[in-house]
């Protein structure tokens, strides 16, 4: 096969994690390629050697029969690989045509900036991709679809082979998105390559011909869209642990017990599009999804770091609101972010500054903090969480992943919550850690702490939950107990959907 992008045992690493592991892509030109997989899979560490932010430790890059590695996206625009992120990286206050040839203007004989000659390239470009609009006009002026279709127009102006297109409908409407499905089919017909990158399986099956799987950083296989369903590809992303851990709960008497917090018709932009939920007190709500499916969203608006635009929460049946973290956090809710090194711990502070921190209004008398009831608090949590630490004072970016991860535990803990959040509690740390974690979840239900559970594992999720709500496309697709809680089941729903019986 005459490959227009051959990458073999591709390998990259950094600190503490094995990030690419001998993986493989091969596309053909002028295909349409799905990249899939979770997070933490390893398609953006992909991408990004490709393009040149990363270099790569081992493997080999083929492209349109040539070796490369190229040092820099620059670089790789040169060979003819362009890039579209999620995040658009042009200029909102300039025209059109200047976005079309940032960093690339083209000059007149006595070197000045040839404006007339970007207009008319940027007309003839548009118009090839049946995009009509003023290129005079400057580009914030225009719709996120607009926008979108002009960083295509962009990546397709420097004789582009390959255009990777990272989430790129995120932000459309249905109508837009069928828009930019043309724009790619035309790509496609005039023998241009696209690596699409989409959590929305339905796009998928929709426009791509071929797709490879990564879980874990590791190449899983490459496979005909013919060849699968919606069912199958879940699968082959989520993986199965080979023999499963039995599952712990035996199931949760949820029908006498309080009702903590209900939230009705939750919406926000498109990324949840009126959720539902309850949860009890003492119970382990799981949400099940894929990326993107609007889990870490939902638990973001009922901590108060997001604002919905339509909905209302309930505290114990009474409606609430949570305009911030600091209104859930008075209410008795913790949330451990997904990730604890950006949103959660703080680096620069010690393990019992982290613990701590919180906690600091009710530990402070006339200005100054209670150092023995702090060292007594800490003191405390460090035993019970088990948290490995040579001292209290040791700096938090010193300690195990797993470790830290309790040490954001203890840091809600030591405020009597009433409910955790934990959004992919284990992600990132390792098997041992894991099991410590998911007993400490079972401590918390067991002392009446709800727990509402986000995790891309589904095994996980099954040996931990008493009840599970499963979401796709920020709907909530099913909602499973008892017998119905395995992953074959989870995985149907998430493909199919399922009847939604509140408990």
């Amino acid at each position: 096969m005459d490959w227009l992008l051959d990458i073999q045992g591709l390998e990259k690493s950094f600190p503490g994690v094995k990030a690419l592991k001998g993986v493989g892509l091969q596309v053909k030109k002028g295909e349409v390629h799905a990249l899939m997989g979770e997070n933490g899979a390893g398609k953006s560490t992909l991408i990004k050697v490709l393009t040149g932010i990363y270099q790569k430790d081992a493997g080999t890059i083929r492209f349109d029969g040539e070796n490369i590695n190229a040092k820099s996206p620059i670089e790789a625009n040169k060979k003819g690989i362009s890039t579209i992120y999620q995040e658009l990286n042009l200029s909102p206050f300039q025209t059109v045509y200047e976005n079309l040839f940032l960093g690339r203007e083209p000059r007149t004989k006595i070197g000045s900036i040839d404006r007339k000659k970007m207009v008319a390239e940027a007309r003839r470009i548009l118009n090839d991709l049946e995009v009509h609009i003023d290129v005079d006009r400057p580009l914030g002026q225009y719709s996120t679809a607009i926008q979108q279709m002009v960083a295509v127009a962009r990546a397709i102006s420097t004789n582009t082979k390959l255009v990777i297109m990272d989430e790129p409908t995120s932000s459309l409407d249905a109508k837009e998105v069928k828009v930019l499905f043309g724009i790619i089919r035309k790509l496609k017909s005039q023998g241009i390559s696209v690596i699409f990158i989409s959590h929305k399986l339905d796009e998928i099956f929709e426009i791509c011909e071929r797709l490879t799987v990564l879980k874990d950083g590791q190449y899983v296989g490459a496979y005909d869209i013919k060849e699968l369903d919606q069912l199958k590809l879940i699968s082959l992303m989520v993986g199965r642990e080979t023999g499963e851990r039995e599952r712990k709960k035996t199931g949760y008497n949820f029908k006498n017990a309080k009702g903590l917090m209900r939230a009705d018709n939750i919406r926000q932009g498109v990324c949840l599009n009126g959720i539902d939920m309850t949860i009890k007190e003492g119970e382990v709500l799981g949400l099940a999804g894929l990326l993107g499916s609007g889990r870490s969203e939902l638990a973001k608006v009922l901590f108060g770091a997001n604002q919905p635009d339509q909905g209302q929460v309930f505290w114990y049946g009474q409606p609430v609101k949570i305009r911030k973290p600091a209104d859930a956090i008075k209410r008795g809710i913790g949330f451990c972010t997904e990730d604890r090194k950006e949103e959660g711990i703080i680096p620069e502070l010690s393990v019992k500054e982290n613990i701590t921190i919180a906690l600091l209004p009710k530990l402070n008398k006339f200005g100054f903090v209670k150092a023995k009831e702090q060292d007594a608090i800490v003191s405390s949590y460090i035993d019970k969480l088990k948290i490995k630490t040579p001292s209290p004072d040791q700096p938090i970016v010193n300690l195990s992943g797993g470790n830290q991860q309790k040490v954001l535990l203890a840091r809600w803990m030591c405020m009597e919550p009433k409910l955790i959040i934990m959004d992919e509690p284990t992600r990132g740390i390792d098997v041992g850690a894991k099991a410590e974690i998911e007993q400490l979840i079972q401590e918390f239900s067991k002392a009446g702490i709800s727990v509402l559970m986000i995790s891309s594992e589904i095994a996980e999720l099954v040996r931990n939950c008493d009840r599970i709500l499963v979401l796709r496309d920020g709907q909530k697709k099913g909602e499973l107990t008892g017998a119905d809680i395995n992953q074959d089941k989870i995985m149907e729903t998430i493909a199919h959907g399922s009847e939604c019986k509140e408990a």
